[in-house]
């Protein structure tokens, strides 16, 4: 397309897009405040979490923590416990650690530029372009993958969601899309545009706001682009899960704040080859009778897990709790608590009676 052709494409997209958002945009609680600060807290937030799990707890967080500086302040293990329920504790640990910074080197704001953004820890390209647009009006594209697929169908761009040169034809258009007055409502034009209509499959294409605009609709291949990702080849841990009780409580344990499932909780657990073994010897003793099985996949892994019935005394890492479902726990721990008790509800039920043929 000729660069004239271009610019006015990318005009008549922008003018759907903003008219788009004015008029039907999702009503988010951070999007009725104007402070960086907030805007900031739930980009972080809604990394790799859902909207529907960040919006409840945007509100609360801000409540203990209403600025940089009460951030700064905080120690690490208040911020994580704040955390809770939001998944990946290391964002949260970035984001005391940034918090920290500012108060340190930026006199305790927000630096107005993506690329300084990018310098605090925690902050990506497409977090710190968001931030950049949407709290101060900077001219940068928050590309992610609600964007690269609604400009992949708009464009009818080929090769794969990952491909480099896929990339770079989506970050040049997006880049035209945003040099304008108000490059934030055009990033969340886009966010919810992908969100809503011009969903991975069965996007509502007769209501889009793009669709006269749209290559792949009129081609009648909308979900052709962009091309799938090549699924990687999973891998496989052997999980071995202790099952303490002590009355009516159950133990728990908390995960370290690095690694998979990051600071929440979950049965006392070894992993690896050899986990029921590496579990005795943690407890101190063999473990007892197993009481369920769980399989749970992950994107890069599928996981076999095995419960045990087990005593052991508790540390510093550990808690009882009388209900641990009511504990941040992580989806395999609470698939084995769940697990374990229905095989106790089984268990106890009475006998059924068969009758004596006659």
């Amino acid at each position: 397309m000729e660069p004239k052709r271009e610019r006015t494409a990318a005009a008549g997209i922008r003018r759907a897009l903003l008219s788009f958002y004015r008029r039907s945009r999702r009503d988010l609680p951070w999007r009725k405040r104007r402070d960086p600060y907030a805007i900031w807290i739930s980009e972080v937030m809604l990394q790799q979490t859902q909207v529907a799990t960040v919006a409840p707890r945007f509100e609360e967080f801000l409540g203990r923590f209403p600025d940089i500086a009460s951030l700064a302040r905080a120690d690490e293990e208040a911020v994580c416990e704040a955390w809770a329920g939001l998944g990946y504790y290391r964002r949260a640990r970035h984001l005391h650690r940034a918090a920290r910074t500012l108060v340190e080197r930026f006199d305790g704001r927000l630096p107005v530029v993506k690329q300084e953004l990018r310098k605090l820890p925690g902050i990506g390209d497409y977090t710190a372009a968001a931030i950049a647009s949407i709290a101060f009006g900077e001219r940068e594209a928050a590309v992610d993958g609600n964007l690269v697929r609604v400009l992949a169908r708009v464009f009818a761009l080929p090769g794969r969601a990952s491909d480099p040169a896929l990339m770079a034809s989506v970050r040049e258009r997006a880049k035209r899309l945003v040099d304008c007055e108000s490059p934030g409502e055009v990033n969340q034009s886009l966010m919810d545009l992908g969100a809503t209509l011009c969903r991975p499959e069965s996007p509502l294409c007769a209501t889009c706001p793009l669709g006269r605009f749209c290559l792949a609709r009129k081609l009648g291949r909308a979900t052709a682009y962009p091309g799938k990702k090549q699924k990687a080849r999973r891998g496989f841990l052997r999980v071995a899960f202790a099952f303490v009780e002590h009355g009516s409580k159950v133990l728990l344990e908390r995960r370290p704040l690095d690694g998979l499932w990051a600071g929440l909780w979950e049965l006392p657990s070894a992993s690896g080859p050899r986990a029921r073994r590496d579990l005795g010897l943690r407890l101190g003793q063999e473990p007892g009778p197993l009481l369920a099985r769980v399989t749970h996949d992950l994107t890069h892994l599928r996981v076999h897990a095995n419960v045990y019935r087990a005593a052991t005394r508790s540390n510093s890492r550990q808690r009882w709790w009388s209900d641990p479902l009511e504990a941040p726990l992580s989806s395999l721990a609470r698939k084995a608590i769940v697990a374990v008790q229905d095989h106790a509800a089984t268990s106890q039920r009475p006998p059924r009676h068969r009758r004596t043929p006659r």
